[in-house]
């Protein structure tokens, strides 16, 4: 074939050059023209090889990842596996910023090194965490411990874009749902608001590190929408560590039942049906579902043997955003420490002791005294000036 090819170029140029149009001869040998174009060109330009084949492959590859990386890779990835510590593609990455390692691949990348090293075998037996246990936060009344998280974006058939604001109370399992267009500070003041008004005021609210929950890296200190909100409402808002979803595991597990059962069998074609609809499925939810954790109970029957009194908002409609900085009150953003012994507020860096090195730490901001407390273990480790802007 190749032979072939080659001499159906030296064919073509001898006609071409002997004066045959164009078009006769790719009709005849079955090419295009820029096929018949592109050897007249090398004919005209380069040596006695012209009609040689050429290989397609690149001369370089920009993203071939290189060996030294790639050896990198390996070792780092026994190192944690032989320390018992988390050992996947995240843990990796993790150790390689650490490192101050350029480039960077991505968590893909350095899951098909480990693929192709045969580096993605699972330790044998129950994995025995080695650190100290994870600062959970108690849920065993009503009210004492909502989860939250914003599904989306997601979209109708309409068509329209929106977010879904989840909560779910641990002791009653009971949920709330307020669908947004947007995550701005006002949509998560209103999402808010709306719920705690079916739901009651929670005592601490535990969210993932949403941008529009705690405000903005480029100012970590200056308190967020939903901090200032919860401030002002005497809540404790928990921020949980980094890439860590499955500590917000009871609505994350929620967020996939609201997709399956909701989004994806009931057909809506506005905003105003979602709006609708998401308040028939919460109703829905809470009057008819029944947990094995309840006794069988559903959430709103549960919220009525719990025989608690729930506090609501006072005023009917939402505050407006921005809102004040609040003066007291307290809240509390859970960190892993990593190798670097740096605890990562929101973006700000602070060097913390070598004993803290793979544990879990709970950075405590404290707003009447401008501090920052750090507990490991419910025992206070380290204090920081923590003037908040």
């Amino acid at each position: 074939m190749k032979d072939r090819n080659r001499e159906d170029r030296i064919l073509a140029v001898k006609r071409f050059r002997n004066g045959e149009k164009p078009s006769s001869i790719c009709a005849t040998l079955n090419r295009s023209k820029s096929w018949l174009y592109r050897w007249i060109y090398r004919y005209l330009n380069e040596g006695d090889n012209w009609s040689e084949s050429r290989s397609c492959c690149p001369l370089s590859r920009p993203t071939q990842i290189s060996s030294e990386i790639e050896e990198l890779v390996k070792i780092i990835r026994l190192n944690l596996y032989n320390h018992d510590l988390f050992c996947g593609a995240q843990a990796i990455r993790w150790e390689m910023e650490d490192l101050n390692i350029k480039p960077l691949p991505s968590i893909r990348t350095i899951n098909r090194i480990l693929s192709r090293n045969g580096l993605t075998h699972r330790r044998t037996g129950k994995y025995q965490p080695t650190g100290k246990a994870y600062p959970k936060l108690r849920a065993l009344i009503t009210n004492q411990l909502h989860q939250a998280d914003f599904v989306g974006p997601c979209y109708l058939k309409g068509p329209v874009r929106f977010y879904s604001l989840n909560a779910v109370d641990l002791a009653t399992a009971r949920c709330g749902i307020t669908p947004s267009l947007s995550k701005s500070g006002q949509s998560v003041i209103d999402g808010f608001w709306a719920i705690w008004k079916r739901m009651g005021i929670p005592d601490n609210v535990q969210v993932d590190n949403e941008m529009s929950f705690y405000g903005s890296r480029k100012y970590p200190r200056g308190m967020g929408p939903l901090i200032r909100l919860c401030l002002h409402n005497d809540v404790e808002p928990w921020f949980i560590p980094v890439a860590e979803p499955w500590r917000n595991g009871v609505v994350e597990k929620f967020n996939d039942h609201y997709q399956q059962r909701f989004l994806r069998k009931i057909t809506m074609l506005s905003g105003s049906d979602l709006t609708i609809q998401s308040l028939a499925f919460e109703q829905r939810h809470n009057s008819t579902y029944r947990y094995s954790k309840l006794g069988g109970k559903t959430p709103l029957k549960a919220l009525i043997a719990s025989q608690k009194h729930l506090r609501f908002p006072d005023k009917e409609k939402a505050p407006n955003h921005p809102m004040e900085k609040p003066e007291t009150g307290c809240y509390h953003v859970v960190r892993f420490i990593r190798g670097d012994m740096k605890l990562n507020i929101f973006g700000e860096l602070f060097q913390v002791s070598p004993d803290l090195q793979y544990e879990y730490v709970v950075a405590t901001i404290n707003v009447k005294e401008q501090k920052m407390k750090l507990y490991f273990d419910n025992i206070q480790v380290d204090e920081f000036a923590y003037q908040l802007r």
